[in-house]
């Protein structure tokens, strides 16, 4: 495996890291501080493929292999695990528009994402079913021309700000009883309650809860087939999970090279506290954590964009690189000692973000059991 990048992959990646520091990280703390988000800045990520670039050209893409994607998922974890959140979202959405939906619902929801002139959610975790998709008791009753909606959603990005999304419910109809849908769901003609919800991580992703109460969804909005969503759910998670480990790198990358320019500067006893051999050795435990999940998150969609399954080295790649980052966050903190607690520095926010990367995509228990099961061949699931 040659893990050299192309020249244009290298220009790919020092004008995305130029922008992100001129643009994005003089903004950072002031959004946080008041959770909300920059979302002028979507249409602006557009030239370098961040939003859809992964489609193909026919669709508004730009046809960006999946290594691409991992690095520009990795720099926008290294500045804001939020904005990386935010595109995630978007980008699972745009994939799901791209393989399922009609061509007049490309027309009214995928083109409008693409140019980053809507916000997007998508309602899969319930108050009751996180990890198990297929428990989800959100219900989607037919009637004569729409479908009657019922049911909770918890931890949805988005949620409070969003235009439009894709919600995960159990169908009912003539021809389908209790397999998952899924459904395009218009705030300007559906009604539902969203209310936000406060969370130690990604503070500026605007995770709420949506409750539906008899909403109305017309049919025109099923996206695919009745029964077919959780499939198509599915399919979509190693895209997830390749993001999240990928903007954990970020983030960890970016808690490595704080602590590494604070180690130089900081002096304690007359000395910079970067020459005292404790504190080397958390830089070089950082350092190979760093590297390591970089290497598996590479590794995981090169395979990607060979077209083989990717499964093992996706959950892999999320396992690692989650836990990683946040154990290299949690060094960064001790580096730096008081001021790493204070929230007009970078590291506090980190702490708390690589935290949550633990759970989104399938948490760490989740990833173990898939790992095992593309192993051994052998399911610890029901």
């Amino acid at each position: 495996m040659d893990f050299e990048l192309t020249a244009e992959q290298i220009l790919l990646k020092d004008s995305v890291r130029r922008y992100m520091t001129k643009r994005v990280a003089p903004i950072i703390s002031d959004y946080e501080k008041r959770e909300e988000f920059a979302w002028e800045l979507i249409p602006e990520l557009k030239q370098f493929g961040y939003l859809g670039g992964m489609l193909p050209e026919e669709d508004g893409g730009m046809g960006v292999g999946h290594l691409d994607y991992a690095m520009l998922m990795e720099e926008a974890g290294y500045q804001w695990m939020a904005l990386r959140a935010t595109l995630n979202t978007m980008n699972m959405v745009a994939m799901l528009l791209h393989t399922s939906g009609t061509d007049e619902q490309k027309q009214r929801f995928l083109q409008p994402l693409l140019a980053g002139e809507r916000k997007i959610w998508l309602g899969v975790t319930e108050p009751n079913h996180g990890s198990n998709v297929a428990g989800v008791e959100t219900k989607a009753v037919a009637r004569d021309d729409h479908y009657l909606v019922n049911g909770s959603k918890l931890w949805i990005t988005n949620g409070i700000w969003g235009d439009f999304g894709i919600l995960v419910a159990k169908t009912y109809s003539s021809t389908c009883d209790g397999q998952i849908s899924l459904f395009l769901v218009d705030r300007e003609e559906t009604t539902y309650d969203a209310q936000r919800v406060s969370t130690m991580i990604a503070r500026s992703t605007g995770t709420s809860a949506l409750s539906f109460s008899d909403a109305i969804v017309p049919k025109a909005n099923l996206l695919g087939r009745e029964g077919e969503g959780l499939k198509m759910i599915l399919t979509g998670l190693s895209y997830g999970r390749l993001s999240v480990a990928m903007g954990a790198v970020g983030a960890g990358q970016a808690a490595l090279d704080l602590s590494t320019q604070f180690a130089k500067d900081r002096k304690q006893f007359g000395r910079a506290i970067g020459s005292f051999q404790l504190i080397q050795k958390h830089i070089v435990d950082m350092t190979m954590r760093v590297e390591a999940a970089r290497l598996l998150g590479y590794k995981a969609a090169m395979t990607m964009d060979q077209g083989k399954p990717s499964r093992l080295e996706c959950s892999i790649a999320k396992l690692f690189a989650s836990e990683a980052a946040h154990e290299v966050a949690s060094m960064a903190m001790q580096i730096h000692g008081g001021i790493g607690y204070s929230l007009d520095y970078p590291i506090e926010r980190i702490f708390r973000d690589t935290r949550g990367a633990m759970i989104p995509e399938g948490t760490s228990e989740i990833q173990t059991l898939v790992i095992g099961r593309e192993i051994l061949g052998l399911s610890a699931f029901s």
